[in-house]
């Protein structure tokens, strides 16, 4: 998943930090030995993660926000008379140093939290809401804006100063400069109350999350584990002050190897139950209060704006435009898709038949006899593989890659300041050496870290005074830890987790943008470039790169590759109906129209119903902890979609490497340019159809996914 910044950032009008070697700013005496306050000497303009402490935040955000109404002010009381250089790029540059402040603050909120940061978090979200509710509400601004557009034709702009005109005005009337009075004031209430609601939900789901955990005492408990499972749940035990037992968390890595081979069935429904039920014991964590209330804000929102609904009111900005659009697509993935589950399921319940068993498949079951049918099968166990995808090695072959592609290189860098030990740091460099940006790797789960993997930046690049300003990109995963003796292996699932989200990498590290209002692009088709590299993660030539025994260095056999080729299509009909049905949950609340409150379960039980939910799938996310849509910013609301849409286009795109070659250098030259560099600078189709010459066709996604 592609991080956007979705805390206080998303509050913003447009985020960068301040430049690597720009003036210290002048330091206000009550924050004297502040780092935010001072000039970073750090190579490539690195935080200085070991000297930015907790209290540095707060002072630091107050100033923040103090100069960018300053600098917004001094151009909405500008007495010069409007124009494209004192008007739009001075807004594009303005709250640089805010930007600073808050992009270290937004990623250590997600991947190294605390409760102090927590607290922080709580009094800034508001401030920030208001500040950015009074940059696109200050009419005398607005005004300037609208003399700028209005004499567009005779300014003879480049392409990109158009583009960001074009943004600029948009986003201000699509926050609320075009409203009466009366209503801005009700729109500034409505935005404080929604970013105070996302934070709490998020705040409780890691609570939630990191609040469980199953002990096991016996060691016929343990039986079907396998041993690296169980010493990792061993490992989790000593450090929990348990030792001789065993402990399993709600944590990706812990859950679902536990799902998938435990054989104590009533353990497997403890462990999934306690998972589904996250933030929903009517509770102090609860958040189906929290979720409503958000649903009906939004929805009051987008009625003030002149939209039905609040999916009307994202998807404008969205490459699919309409909520039409996107149930379209839904609908026709959904049909076979559920078709295929159900066969599946079917499949399922003859193996427990098959075995004596006369209970019939349950939601807990499901990833322990589709692991019996594909052994059998495919004679292919994931145990089987873990051995040949060793962290380090899987990571170096994403590299691989990227090296064969594009010609970038990646050089390691232990001296450079990091916010945990765990994390590895590189320069990127480009094929003729020149410096392309910082890559950090943050792979494993800790309890300041939320579930999920994601990609962000601590700098994004853009051009300033003719400089050409890098990227400082992050890559934050929850992946197996090592266990015992053996390095961190990953799951079949997790290597392609880590190629996706260096595919986010690869985006920022490349971009070539004038102005950092479009850096930006729309949120179905920001999952193009992460989905397009999971592609080259399992190709023979790729895998014989980077998939070596972790104790022989032996390359993995052609006859695993072909294991893993010809399982592919395995279990897709559970895959695909598990997202699309979190994806249509979360269209069915953004639906809603203003003076709707529903119940958050029923809402939930009648969408999946109206579906056909089968029964033996448990959604992928249920409305409690639906984190994408309801937590800190709930940048995918209206938007979980994307990831199906992006994969139309990653699929489509693929097949012309397919056709012109894997490493075809002509055809990476043009993905690069066309798409990787361009960020928001044009419209997304656009983008998209210069590289392919035609607009994306569904066909291939079927086929991929066995739906044809």
């Amino acid at each position: 998943m592609r991080k956007l910044n979705l805390t206080w950032l998303a509050l913003l009008m447009a985020v960068s930090p301040a430049l690597p070697q720009a003036p210290a700013p002048a330091v206000p005496s009550e924050s004297a030995g502040n780092p935010f306050f001072q000039e970073w000497t750090t190579p490539f303009g690195a935080p200085p993660f070991a000297q930015i402490k907790p209290e540095h935040f707060l002072p630091a955000f107050k100033e923040g926000i103090s100069r960018q109404r300053r600098e917004v002010e001094k151009i909405a009381d500008n007495s010069q008379p409007p124009s494209f250089a004192n008007t739009i790029e001075a807004l594009d540059k303005s709250g640089e140093f805010l930007s600073r402040v808050g992009s270290v603050f937004s990623n250590l909120s997600s991947a190294e939290t605390n409760e102090r940061l927590q607290a922080i978090d709580k009094e800034v979200t508001p401030m920030l809401s208001g500040l950015r509710d009074d940059i696109r509400l200050n009419p005398a601004l607005f005004k300037r804006i609208e003399a700028v557009w209005g004499q567009r034709a005779k300014l003879k702009l480049a392409p990109a100063q158009l583009r960001l005109l074009e943004v600029t005005r948009r986003n201000f009337v699509r926050g609320g400069a075009n409203l009466e009075d009366s209503q801005k004031e009700q729109l500034r209430k409505i935005n404080s109350e929604l970013a105070l609601l996302g934070l709490k939900f998020g705040q409780n789901l890691l609570r939630e999350t990191n609040g469980y955990r199953l002990t096991i005492e016996k060691t016929e408990d343990l039986a079907g584990l396998p041993p690296s499972v169980v010493a990792g749940a061993a490992d989790a035990a000593r450090k929990a002050g348990l030792n001789g037992k065993w402990v399993f968390t709600l944590q990706a890595p812990s859950i679902w190897p536990f799902l998938q081979y435990a054989e104590n069935r009533e353990l497997r429904r403890q462990i999934l139950t306690a998972y589904a039920s996250r933030c929903d014991h009517g509770d102090q964590y609860d958040n189906k209060e929290t979720l409503v209330r958000s649903v009906v804000l939004r929805a009051e929102k987008a009625r003030l704006l002149g939209y039905g609904n609040h999916a009307g009111f994202v998807l404008e900005d969205n490459m699919a435009r309409t909520p039409d659009r996107v149930f379209a697509l839904l609908k026709q993935l959904w049909t076979p898709a559920r078709a295929m589950a159900l066969q599946e399921a079917a499949g399922l319940q003859e193996t427990i038949r098959k075995e004596g068993g006369t209970f019939n498949l349950e939601p807990w079951d499901w990833r322990y006899y589709s692991e019996k049918v594909r052994k059998a099968r495919y004679r292919l166990d994931d145990q089987e593989l873990r051995p040949y995808f060793q962290l380090d090695k899987v990571r170096e072959g994403a590299f691989y890659v990227a090296h064969k592609l594009y010609g970038i290189t990646f050089t390691p860098l232990p001296d450079l300041p990091v916010y945990n030990p765990e994390v590895k740091a590189f320069e990127v460099k480009d094929s003729d050496g020149s410096h392309l940006g910082v890559f950090y790797a943050d792979y494993h789960p800790r309890p300041g870290k939320r579930v999920g993997a994601w990609s962000s930046r601590y700098r994004e690049q853009r051009i300033q005074d003719g400089r050409d300003i890098r990227p400082l990109v992050v890559n934050v995963c929850n992946f197996s830890r090592p266990a015992g003796d053996d390095p961190a292996l990953l799951s079949l699932e997790e290597v392609e987790t880590l190629f996706h989200e260096f595919g986010h990498a690869l985006h920022s590290l490349f971009a070539r943008v004038p102005y950092r209002s479009l850096s930006s692009v729309p949120r179905d088709f920001v999952e193009l470039p992460s989905q397009i590299m999971e592609n080259w993660a399992l190709e023979p030539e790729v895998l014989k790169v980077y998939a070596r025994h972790y104790k022989t260095n032996q390359v993995i056999p052609a006859e695993l590759i072909g294991k893993i080729e010809r399982s592919a299509k395995f279990n897709q009909g559970f895959i695909t109906v598990e997202y699309l049905a979190a994806s249509i949950l979360d269209m069915d609340w953004h639906m809603l129209a203003a003076g709707q409150t529903p119940d958050a379960l029923e809402f939930e039980k009648k969408s999946l119903a109206g579906i056909e939910m089968p029964a033996e799938i448990l959604v992928r996310y249920r409305s409690p902890y639906f984190n994408h849509i309801f937590g800190p910013g709930g940048g995918y609301a209206a938007g979980y979609y994307s990831y199906i849409w992006s994969e139309v286009l990653d699929s489509d795109a693929f097949e012309v490497f397919k056709k012109k070659g894997l490493f075809d250098q002509a055809t990476a030259r043009s993905f690069r340019t066309n798409i990787l560099e361009r960020g928001g600078t044009e419209d997304a189709m656009a983008l998209y159809k210069r590289f392919r010459g035609a607009e994306p066709s569904v066909e291939p996604l079927l086929a991929k996914r066995g739906l044809k």
